[in-house]
């Protein structure tokens, strides 16, 4: 072998060795992501959760906590399963009683 294939040889498997090397920190990275995204979902889920107990410990009278925040969330969170609740039945009469549906077909004049 030539000096100068020598060297390309030797530059080409440089080149190797530090991709590899910056594939394995990528792919480190990339699992270290995944475990934090899955840390920070079970994390929000906790959030979640720990709010809805305080919510209805406090709605419940077993809780006393007075801090003015926590009635405005209280307040907004009561407005809107009030809301929520009206939509529901709006749906459901909708979908379930058609009163404002007529049938048009009656109009159509009949081919005899």
């Amino acid at each position: 072998m030539t000096r100068q294939n020598q060297e390309w040889r030797s530059r080409v498997q440089e080149i190797f060795q530090v991709c590899q090397e910056e594939i394995k920190r990528t792919t480190d990275i990339g699992k270290k992501m995944l475990t934090a995204s899955k840390t920070n979902s079970c994390l929000h889920t906790s959030y979640e959760e720990l709010g809805m107990l305080v919510y209805k410990e406090v709605a419940e009278g077993r809780l006393e906590w007075n801090h003015p925040r926590l009635k405005e969330i209280m307040a907004t969170i009561q407005v809107c399963e009030s809301e929520l609740d009206t939509i529901e039945k709006e749906v459901n009469k909708i979908k379930f009683n058609n009163p404002g549906i007529n049938d048009v077909s009656k109009d159509v004049p009949k081919n005899d």
